[in-house]
């Protein structure tokens, strides 16, 4: 393996990440915190507890998953799109690099760049209301599937859009309203029995839930079916990117 080539993608990458402070790190803590205060003021007020904890509490874990969720996927779909848009992606494909050593390098910067940002959200949520995480291994191993799984995602994405609008058609349309709908904010338990079997087809539901019961130790589902869920998209988004580079398919401009 061509570590070097592998550390010089990875170092490009989150360089990037330091000149673009403002845009990678404060803007996701800024919109966060306004969901929380929003969310947390508006709906706390009403809802004082779930399940035994504090509304303000209950939404944390789910505001961390909505940030993983959609920076994860800019972040890497980003890296690969602006080479390919601006041609310099040749020079990629000429290097003495492999297409899993590329993998590597672009979706490790990006799910590195997502999990230090849901860590200093976390720290910052600590600040508004008192968190507890009863399970702190578990808590990391879904925040470093679920940013490695979408940032996989965002690669496949960045890999077949070939506009700025293709770009943002997977996150805005598709993941966000998912993750709203996923009990980011509310637990799936208080729905009409109908709505709870429907949003069972969700599959962010499951993520969620297992973010949230390592943290207070409740969920809407098993901890078992949210693990089953994180690995089976796993292993779905290496396959989609496998087939891209067997294939070949919009590799180039």
């Amino acid at each position: 393996m061509n570590l070097q080539a592998v550390a010089a993608i990875y170092r490009f990458e989150m360089a990037r990440a330091k000149r673009t402070l403002l845009q990678s790190v404060v803007s996701p803590v800024i919109s966060t915190s306004l969901y929380f205060v929003v969310f947390g003021a508006a709906i706390g007020s009403r809802i004082t507890e779930v399940e035994g904890v504090s509304y303000g509490a209950f939404i944390v874990p789910g505001l961390i998953m909505l940030m993983l969720l959609t920076q994860s996927v800019s972040n890497a779909s980003f890296s690969i799109f602006f080479p390919k848009f601006s041609g310099t992606i040749y020079e990629l494909l000429s290097a003495p690099i492999s297409y899993f050593e590329i993998v590597l390098g672009y979706v490790g910067a990006a799910a590195t760049k997502t999990i230090i940002l849901g860590l200093i959200i976390l720290a910052t949520a600590s600040l508004f209301v008192p968190l507890r995480i009863e399970h702190p291994f578990w808590m990391l191993l879904f925040l470093v599937l679920t940013a490695l799984t979408f940032s996989l995602l965002g690669f496949i994405i960045g890999i077949w859009a070939d506009t700025f609008e293709k770009l943002q058609l997977v996150p805005l349309l598709i993941i966000t309203p998912l993750t709203f709908l996923g009990g980011s904010f509310y637990s799936v338990n208080m729905l009409p029995p109908i709505w709870q079997t429907i949003t069972l087809f969700n599959p962010v539901v499951y993520l969620v839930s297992g973010f949230r019961w390592s943290f207070y130790g409740i969920s809407d589902v098993s901890l078992g079916a949210s693990l089953a869920m994180i690995l089976l998209f796993l292993g779905l988004c290496l396959g989609v990117v496998a087939w891209i580079f067997k294939t070949g398919y919009r590799i180039k401009p």
